[in-house]
């Protein structure tokens, strides 16, 4: 093969330039959400002992000192021993707690620090955008979850064996994925991080210790029942209990239908926002 036999194939090996504004990706840019994904995901990793081993612990201190001071002589709550009532709804309150921890973050520190660009000029959409942020939420939580799981498991007197995987997953997933997308939110809406704290304050907080994960709602006067109906996070910690002890005090159909409806309606807001660029783009 002479050289310009030789120049010729190693030309036609070059690929196609593009015209500028030709769209090259035309369907999910997969490649790209799954870089923001690993990338949000090797941050929180990079400090485990804060963001996972650290939560596993206050939670596990939780456990220790409710048992010891309302768990004795036998006490029982819903025909289950007490340390076993609580053990599934403290591991579903640490998943939730660190999946808006996580979420609520990236954008925010974006805009603290002067890199939220990194987020905007990628070639990835809204939705691919929203995805890889709640993702790493929910992994984050799920690694949470594993690490209490573990060690509720080891603790004597507790007895965390799946009775209902099924149950354990979906609400495990409809509850972090809820306070996931109300992370999103609120890194979207925050202007500093004290706008981020005084959600976990006054809304996250609140919304998780009165939810049923330390009482049985149905020892509430009807008005109190009533309002703890309306809280989402109490369909979310009473499924995951099923899965564990297979009795609840709430119904399990309804909860996975509002947390599913729930979860549709922040995504399709979330969304919208990220898309509208509102407080994120001038």
């Amino acid at each position: 093969m002479n050289d310009q036999s030789k120049i010729a194939a190693s030309v036609s090996e070059i690929p196609p330039f593009h015209e500028p504004g030709e769209m090259v990706i035309r369907n999910v840019n997969w490649a790209g959400a799954r870089a923001l994904y690993v990338k949000e995901v090797r941050r929180f990793m990079k400090v485990q002992l804060q963001t996972i081993w650290a939560p596993a612990v206050t939670t596990l201190m939780f456990l220790v000192i409710f048992t010891v001071a309302l768990g004795g002589a036998g006490r029982q709550v819903l025909g289950v021993p007490f340390a076993d009532f609580i053990a599934p709804g403290l591991m579903i309150m640490g998943m939730m707690n660190n999946a808006f921890a996580n979420s609520s973050f990236s954008l925010l520190a974006g805009k603290m620090q002067g890199t939220l660009i990194d987020y905007l000029m990628p070639p990835l959409s809204s939705s691919e955008l929203l995805l890889a942020l709640v993702g790493a939420a929910v992994t984050r939580a799920f690694a949470v979850g594993l690490a209490l799981w573990g060690a509720m498991a080891l603790w004597p007197g507790v007895h965390v064996t799946p009775a209902h995987p099924w149950a354990i997953l979906w609400f495990g997933l409809m509850g972090a994925g809820l306070t996931a997308f109300i992370g999103v939110l609120t890194s979207i809406w925050a202007e500093k991080f004290d706008h981020a704290a005084a959600i976990t304050n006054f809304v996250i907080g609140p919304m998780t210790l009165l939810s049923g994960t330390f009482y049985s709602i149905d020892r509430l006067a009807p008005a109190f029942r009533t309002i703890s109906h309306a809280n989402p996070f109490f369909y979310a910690i009473s499924g995951f209990r099923y899965g564990f002890v297979a009795a609840t005090d709430g119904d399990v159909v309804v909860g996975s239908i509002v947390l599913l409806a729930l979860n549709i309606g922040l995504g399709l807001l979330c969304y919208a926002l990220l898309k509208k660029g509102w407080k994120l783009k001038a």
